[in-house]
């Protein structure tokens, strides 16, 4: 064969069912497509499609031809990999800063996970709900809810369609009630959490363009985010948390997510930020797609239990 390419051209050009398919998809011309498939079929020595204007179609031997193609280049592609395995083998220190709840809850167990798969690589975590400095601090990266207020740094989504959400213990909903209206929560103990010099006690809501804040109090107050959450759990209080700082508590039945008549909190998404380019080495990337699928699959697991008891 003249070069590997015109075998993984031929395996997509039957998956794709045309060339000029095949072509959009690895972003080559029409033309180069149809002259790798032509000089393939003049190496093996038999016609591998049978073409027309409108369609494409794999002849028997094309057919047969596919499968031992297919299974030819799984094996080359297995033994790259494993001749480059130890040059892949990640190594180093990363030095991360994340909220309080969801490093203790998620990322300590993401953490783990990763670390087992590459032991090669050390941690330093700093967990805070005060927000690390990326400049001065020995911190490089930093899981932060929102968007950055400095625009200079780099953000990663991690969970783009996160929401801050209401929520409380079985416990307290059968003591207390579930609150029917915005207005209802001035009736109940909420439990206000907060970061830096501030505590978050008017919460606000949207609907559509609609938007609504709502003051709240309780008799519980704190600025660690998973002291919050073990009220909540214990019964003390309705909390206002990040679903994702929760969701293992959703999924469990621990806490309830409360809905208000579509009443929504305002997006509050998770971000891997970092001060510079530099700073995304394969180590990081790894990481940074490690926890990306960790936080998409138990969201897929939450909306799937959600779906079940609709």
């Amino acid at each position: 064969m003249k070069n590997l390419q015109d075998l993984r051209l031929f395996c997509e050009i039957a998956r794709q069912g045309s060339l000029s398919a095949c072509a959009r998809k690895m972003d080559l011309s029409p033309a180069v497509v149809s002259a790798s498939l032509k000089r393939l079929e003049a190496d093996v020595g038999v016609l591998l499609f049978i073409r027309s204007t409108r369609s494409l179609r794999l002849t028997q031997k094309g057919q047969q031809f596919l499968l031992h193609c297919k299974d030819a280049l799984a094996i080359l592609d297995h033994a790259t990999t494993e001749i480059h395995k130890e040059d892949l083998e990640l190594s180093g220190v990363i030095q991360l800063s994340a909220p309080s709840d969801l490093g203790r809850n998620l990322l300590v167990p993401w953490l783990d996970e990763f670390m087992a798969l590459h032991p090669k690589l050390a941690v330093r975590l700093q967990l805070s709900d005060s927000q690390a400095d990326l400049y001065s601090q020995p911190v490089d990266l930093a899981l932060r809810y929102g968007q950055p207020k400095d625009s200079a740094l780099i953000a990663i989504p991690i969970s783009a369609n996160n929401l801050p959400v209401l929520c409380a213990s079985p416990a307290y909903i059968n003591e207390f009630g579930m609150p029917k209206t915005l207005d209802e929560l001035a009736q109940h103990n909420c439990l206000c959490h907060g970061h830096n010099d501030t505590l978050d006690t008017r919460w606000s809501f949207c609907k559509g363009e609609n938007i609504s804040n709502i003051d709240v109090q309780g008799n519980r107050q704190c600025k660690d985010g998973d002291i919050t959450r073990r009220w909540a759990i214990a019964g003390k209080g309705i909390a206002r948390k990040s679903r994702l700082d929760i969701i293992m508590d959703l999924i469990h039945g621990r806490l309830i997510e409360i809905n208000i008549d579509g009443w929504l909190g305002q997006p509050f998404p998770l971000n891997l930020v970092c001060a510079e380019r530099r700073l995304l080495s394969p180590t990081v990337n790894a990481f940074k797609n490690h926890i990306y699928q960790s936080a998409k699959a138990l969201t897929d697991q939450l909306e799937s239990i959600a779906r079940i008891t609709r």
